[in-house]
């Protein structure tokens, strides 16, 4: 059963919010990892990636746990 989006509680809302934003974040940081490893392991050219991966994956897990705690777009 769908339920159209408006009709749900501003807290169920941001409840369903933070919970896909946690899970994209996993996402990102999980190929960044598989990616870090297929070039550890020659599958791809290793031009300095794998450590840029785990930082990008670090980082991305690091500032996923509460998305309303990230800083806005230009005030990193």
């Amino acid at each position: 059963m769908l339920v159209d989006w408006n009709l749900l509680s501003d807290d169920l809302q941001l409840i369903l919010s933070r919970e896909a934003l946690r899970r994209a974040v996993e996402t990102v940081a999980g190929q960044a990892e598989i990616l870090a490893e297929e070039m550890e392991g020659g599958l791809l050219n290793d031009l300095g990636g794998p450590e840029a991966l785990r930082l990008l994956a670090a980082l991305a897990r690091a500032t996923g746990n509460d998305p309303l705690d990230m800083p806005a777009a230009g005030h990193a």
